[in-house]
């Protein structure tokens, strides 16, 4: 037997990126001698086995064959014949079939390395349209890589989108893939490379809608509201936000896609519109229950909180309890970290200060000083302690602006 490491492990080394997961793969070996060596196994599918001391994956050399629509319907074969050219030519690109000998000689048998020098993801042979699944995995490492995909691949994913296989796709997976590369260095990528084989109008055709609808020059010269979706998710990646953050950033404007063509280039109550398609969208992909709440908050109320600082200030409070400022500070902070790269997600405004983000937090922690317990010693109850500690809120606040606008 002959183990070699593959995959993502040999192609980040190469990159100089940090190796995570170390994945192996054995020839010439069959399960029975694995468990005798002490590998525990954990494949279902497949043979894959546990290393017992550094407890890594250690996979048989295997061949599939397409047997069922969807990227479920395969058959697996593992035996010792099976060579090391055959494991990697059955992956998806070029630049995850590559692998090291125990010597660190490095095998690439589908031209890898060169796809990696030249930043092009590549499918290796017609057996990629067997799983839909990459269509997603090809989109999440442009959003992690900043690669290119290749014309010929490209053309391939399109024909899938095409033949329906993209729709085979359960939620949970199609999620899982979103999030993972919204969590990328360029998640906007993960957008452009789905539109551009035809997948975003079936998996997300609430996103894909966007693109080609128009906005107000004077507060977008960008111009199109899909184009100011990929920005603001780029400010989003400049940020540092987190993905469920990038996740609201990405919807935060759905409800501009059900603007009437007779309002164009006005968007006049896409917030409230915004919000049904929020809960449609997260119920649809099973999004988690957080992800959602962020979601809603941002689309419901990103403008209010760019006119944070014109708004009255019992318009503040309100603002501050419906994105549950006061109970959730985590939420309350990837809020405003949403509303600035929305703000910030226009061409020409990728620099602007964003101070209304200070103001709110400032705003959040002086109400949040207020107490119910003063109010409960005055001897009062239930509904008027909740009246007094509003009252007490709003004038806080309206200090703060008093106060700043008196400064020179």
């Amino acid at each position: 037997m002959k183990t070699y490491l593959v995959g993502g492990a040999v192609r980040d080394d190469l990159l100089g990126r940090p190796v995570i997961d170390r994945d192996y793969v054995v020839v010439g070996s069959t399960p029975q001698e694995m468990e005798a060596l002490g590998f525990r196994r954990v494949g279902v599918d497949f043979p894959v086995f546990l290393h017992p001391e550094t407890h890594c994956e250690y996979a048989l050399a295997r061949t599939e064959r397409k047997t069922a629509p969807g990227y479920r319907g395969f058959v697996v074969h593992a035996d010792p014949a099976v060579t090391l050219e055959e494991d990697l030519k059955r992956r998806d690109l070029t630049i995850n079939a590559m692998a090291r000998a125990e010597d660190g000689a490095l095998i690439d048998p589908c031209g890898g390395y060169a796809d990696l020098r030249a930043g092009v993801l590549r499918h290796i042979s017609p057996a990629f349209a067997e799983d839909p699944v990459r269509i997603l995995r090809v989109a999440r490492f442009a959003a992690r890589f900043g690669f290119t995909v290749a014309a010929e691949t490209l053309t391939l994913m399109r024909s899938m989108v095409a033949l329906g296989e993209v729709s085979a796709l359960v939620p949970e997976r199609v999620f899982t893939e979103l999030d993972r590369a919204l969590g990328e260095p360029y998640p906007w990528l993960f957008v452009e490379v789905l539109r551009a084989c035809g997948a975003l109008a079936v998996q997300f055709p609430e996103i894909d809608r966007l693109f080609g609808i128009p906005q107000p020059l004077a507060h977008h010269p960008e111009g199109d509201t899909g184009a100011h979706v990929l920005l603001a998710l780029g400010q989003a990646a400049r940020l540092g936000l987190t993905a469920r953050a990038r996740f609201a950033v990405l919807l935060h404007d759905l409800g501009k896609g059900l603007t009437p063509r007779a309002q164009w280039p006005s968007h006049k109550g896409h917030e409230a519109r915004g919000a049904g398609l929020v809960d449609e969208v997260c119920a649809r992909l099973k999004a988690p229950v957080e992800y959602r709440a962020l979601a809603r908050a941002v689309a419901c109320y990103h403008l209010q909180a760019h006119t944070a600082l014109r708004l009255r200030p019992v318009t503040v409070l309100r603002l501050l309890e419906a994105v549950d400022g006061f109970r959730r500070p985590e939420r309350f902070e990837e809020f405003l970290g949403a509303c600035e790269a929305d703000a910030r997600g226009r061409s020409g405004f990728e620099d602007r200060p964003y101070p209304q983000a200070a103001w709110l937090r400032a705003a959040r922690d002086a109400a949040a000083a207020v107490s119910g317990r003063d109010f409960a010693a005055q001897g009062l109850t239930g509904e008027q302690i909740g009246e007094r500690i509003r009252a007490a809120r709003v004038g806080l606040i309206a200090g703060m602006r008093a106060a700043s606008s008196a400064r020179p």
